[in-house]
């Protein structure tokens, strides 16, 4: 080694050395001192100016939004002042029946609405006609597990150029060496179309071209074009084989994770089932405004003839004591009770469950504004005759038709689905790989210009005469299989836990079917107890008031009996709306809520083109008629359910003859039913449902 070499060395020591210093010194020394030595540091100029963004990023603002005018902005925007305490029979009337209010409710809006009205509306969670079709749209849905079986194309075109210096050794005796440069443009082009089967099989054509110029003494042509067409066949033999498993499992690579066409399947139906769980909310909510509403104008005409009646007494107790027959007392008896049925109209007129509260809780249900100036006024009777179900039939079709039910089963089929899967990917991965290819060369890419042996790629690929073949297994084992052991044994024990809430949610829907049938023999048993009490509590009336006027009775026992008849008469209405209340509870917990309304669940209408193009694929299909040629999995469903479709239920109707209707015939009924038609405030109409058959 030389000097200056030692010289230069020793100076990369001494540098190396000095850099190793300071860097021990910049990191002990924060340590030593704190945080003083940062702090002296002045800010600097962003430090000193305030930002543009600081007042504005967080700042409240009105977003920017294309809003159109519909129904339901309509309505929100056209609301007028409340009423509170304006008497209803000067208001224009709203004639609705029960029918009609249902058909208001599903049409007049996307959203399904829900009571309470003061409730906190969650946008999040609330439920619209679009999520159907938005999980179909989704990439859980069918048709994004489909797009794995799409044939996929690509297409790749690249140049480049090269001027790479070389340095040959020309002669190794004499250590000669000679410079040269390697110059050149390639160009390299790949296209190929895939395509991946249901049973998991991949097929994949291929053509690739490579293009070379460059000034290589050693070439036989400056130029030339390299290329082949190939086609490849992958077929899995153990793990990801299979119809069943393949639309199991769909595109995902990983044990336990899942979406494949019978999944996504799965994933619609419980959202249809979802949507149809809502619907039958709304209308069971539209049925029991329907009826609070009914109910309210009941109580209220009740309370008003009950002021009216205690008014007359203050009066005449008022004049008796003028006249120095009555007493001071008795007059303040008969004063307070008048205010205390004053108070109570006014209460049933404006409170918080009278009746301008109960006309826009169905307002809001049907779409219409807060208030507009005029009164709904409900037009179908409260149903009045007994009402007899088949118990037999009743829990059947509640096991089968419940919407809770089936959504759970489908969770069921989803879970022996994915257990199905994860059992056959405890399995090691064995491919059957197959490949063929034609290869070619050429001096020029199309065409034989001078007929040489090589002169065109095309022509020198389509003879045929270089062909390449390829065969051979692929074998993977992840050893122990722990991945897959584990996704078997949750797969497991998710399925168990389905199995157990399906057999659950059987057994609830048992015992509401019960507690609903039971509320309907206690309900109707009310109304005839309450009326009759009712009945009694008028005639009792009659004779405390003749009594009153001789002058042989106290005026607290005709105080006791008026407030007594309004009891009576505001239990007897409300046994009536919990009667007709009880009977949708029945047909809603054993799934015929929405047939017993005729309300029907429909897809909306296709779009442009949908159908042609669905006649066109339906051109390439092909029906079978040996069914060993169709391979399948085991259906999802069994058949199409419509939940608007009338079921034999064994309802049957008292009459007023004192016999009952069924499917099974003549039924004798043990008592008479009580005619309730006793309140001015609701005309006389047929019942849009059809069900009541006595006069």
């Amino acid at each position: 080694m030389t000097r200056s070499n030692v010289r230069t060395t020793n100076t990369k020591r001494r540098l190396l050395r000095n850099l190793v210093t300071a860097l021990t010194i910049a990191t002990t020394l924060p340590a030593s001192v704190g945080c003083h030595v940062w702090d002296r540091i002045g800010p600097g100029p962003h430090d000193t100016t305030a930002s543009y963004h600081r007042g504005v990023g967080l700042s409240i603002e009105y977003p920017e939004v294309a809003e159109c005018a519909t129904a339901v902005t309509v309505a929100a925007g056209a609301a007028s002042a409340p009423h509170s305490l304006e008497d209803p029979s000067k208001l224009p009337a709203i004639e609705l029946s029960l029918e009609e209010a249902v058909a208001m409710a599903m049409r007049d809006s996307p959203v399904i609405r829900a009571l309470p009205i003061g409730a906190s509306f969650s946008t999040q969670n609330a439920t619209t006609v679009f999520d159907p079709a938005q999980m179909a749209s989704s990439t859980q849905g069918v048709e994004a597990a489909l797009a794995q079986y799409d044939a996929q194309y690509s297409n790749t075109l690249n140049w480049s150029g090269a001027d790479t210096p070389r340095n040959i050794l020309i002669n190794p005796f004499t250590q000669a060496f000679q410079r040269q440069v390697d110059e050149g443009t390639s160009a390299a082009y790949a296209s190929s179309l895939s395509k991946k089967s249901a049973f998991g099989s991949q097929f994949t054509i291929r053509h690739v071209v490579n293009y070379t110029r460059n000034n290589n003494p050693n070439r036989n042509f400056s130029s030339d074009f390299v290329g082949w067409v190939e086609a490849e066949w992958r077929q899995p033999i153990l793990r990801g084989s299979g119809l069943q498993y393949n639309r199991i499992v769909g595109s995902s690579q990983t044990p336990g994770v899942y979406n494949g066409v019978l999944i996504a399947r799965t994933n619609e139906d419980v959202a249809l089932a979802d949507f149809e769980d809502s619907v039958t909310k709304l209308v069971a909510d539209v049925e029991q405004a329907y009826w609070d509403l009914t109910t309210a104008y009941r109580l209220l005409e009740a309370n008003i003839k009950g002021r009216e009646s205690a008014l007359r007494t203050y009066q005449y107790q008022k004049v008796r004591l003028d006249v120095g027959a009555g007493r001071q007392d008795e007059e303040a008896q008969a004063q307070s009770q008048y205010y205390q049925f004053e108070a109570n109209v006014q209460s049933q007129l404006g409170g918080s469950t009278g009746l301008y509260a109960t006309e826009q809780k169905l307002r809001y249900l049907l779409g219409m504004p807060a208030s507009d100036g005029k009164i709904i006024k409900p037009t179908t009777d409260p149903l009045d005759s007994k009402v007899v179900f088949d118990w037999n039939s009743a829990l059947s079709q509640a096991l089968d038709r419940r919407v809770e039910i089936r959504r759970q089963r489908f969770l069921v089929k989803r879970r022996e689905f994915e257990l199905y899967a994860s059992r056959l990917n405890k399995r090691p991965q064995l491919d059957f790989v197959g490949l063929y290819r034609y290869r070619g060369l050429g001096d020029h890419l199309l065409g034989d210009i001078d007929d040489g042996r090589f002169d065109g790629l095309s022509s020198s690929i389509l003879n045929g005469e270089f062909q390449e073949w390829q065969a051979g297994i692929e074998f993977t084992l992840p050893v122990g299989l722990r991945q897959a052991s584990v996704a078997i044994a949750n797969a497991n024990l998710q399925l168990q836990r389905e199995r157990a809430i399906l057999a659950e949610v059987e057994l609830r829907v048992s015992h509401d079917l019960t507690e609903a049938a039971r509320n309907i023999d206690v309900t109707y048993q009310l109304v005839e107890t309450n009326y009759n009490r009712y009945q009694a509590d008028l005639r009792q009336v009659e004779v405390l008031v003749r009594r009153y006027l001789d002058g042989t009775d106290n005026i607290n026992f005709l105080l006791q009996a008026q407030r007594s008849v309004v009891q009576s008469e505001i239990a007897f209405y409300q046994a009536l709306a919990n009667y007709n209340l009880a009977v949708r509870d029945l047909h809603w917990e054993k799934g015929s809520l929405l047939a017993y309304n005729q309300i029907q669940l429909a897809e909306d209408a296709w779009a442009a083109g949908a159908g042609r193009d669905a006649y066109e694929k339906g051109l390439f299909l092909t029906p079978r008629q040996d069914p060993s040629d169709v391979t399948m999995t085991p259906p999802v469903t069994r058949q199409s359910f419509d939940p608007s479709q009338v079921q034999a239920t064994g309802v049957g109707f008292s009459m007023q003859d004192g016999a009952t209707i069924t499917e099974q015939g003549l039924v004798p009924s043990e008592a008479p039913v009580p005619d309730t038609d006793v309140s001015p405030l609701i005309d006389e109409a047929v019942p849009a449902d059809g069900l009541q058959l006595s006069e």
